[in-house]
């Protein structure tokens, strides 16, 4: 039941932040897609025990592929789908409780909450990065080969 519930939560902040980011109305279902997906593999890889930077890494991965391929199947830019997808995994919460303690004179637990989501934050960039370089190796090679 748990997982139904972070699927539903999942795809309903994506597609709603899709909503306020003005994606077209067909795209907004996809949007959501993207989202729970990725949301849905961090989940399942924190939840047996990975560390949450690395599951991030290949939860962002996983959006940024299938927003390369629904931006290619539907003839809409990429960006519509990984930003809306990757919304659930951005360490808002965390973010915010760093604050809070920093505000509370509580700097340890402040200043490991900052580096915790700081870290997050870069793995997020780390797997969208990541995907997109794989993916103008593979049309480089599909290039050589046609040229070839």
């Amino acid at each position: 039941m748990m997982i139904v519930e972070q699927l539903i939560t999942s795809f309903i902040a994506s597609a709603a932040f899709g909503i306020m980011f003005n994606v077209p109305k067909e795209s907004l279902f996809k949007c959501g897609l993207v989202g729970m997906a990725g949301w849905l593999t961090y989940f399942i890889l924190a939840d047996i025990g990975m560390d949450s930077v690395f599951a991030t890494v290949i939860a962002s991965f996983l959006i940024a592929v299938m927003s390369q391929i629904f931006s290619r199947m539907y003839k809409k830019p990429m960006i519509i789908f990984s930003v809306s997808g990757i919304i659930p995994l951005v360490p808002g919460g965390m973010a915010y409780d760093a604050m809070r303690n920093f505000v509370e004179n509580d700097y340890n637990t402040a200043i490991n909450l900052a580096a915790k989501a700081f870290m997050i934050s870069g793995s997020i960039a780390i797997g969208l990065v990541f995907s997109e370089v794989i993916n103008q190796i593979i049309r480089q090679s599909k290039l050589r080969r046609i040229k070839a």
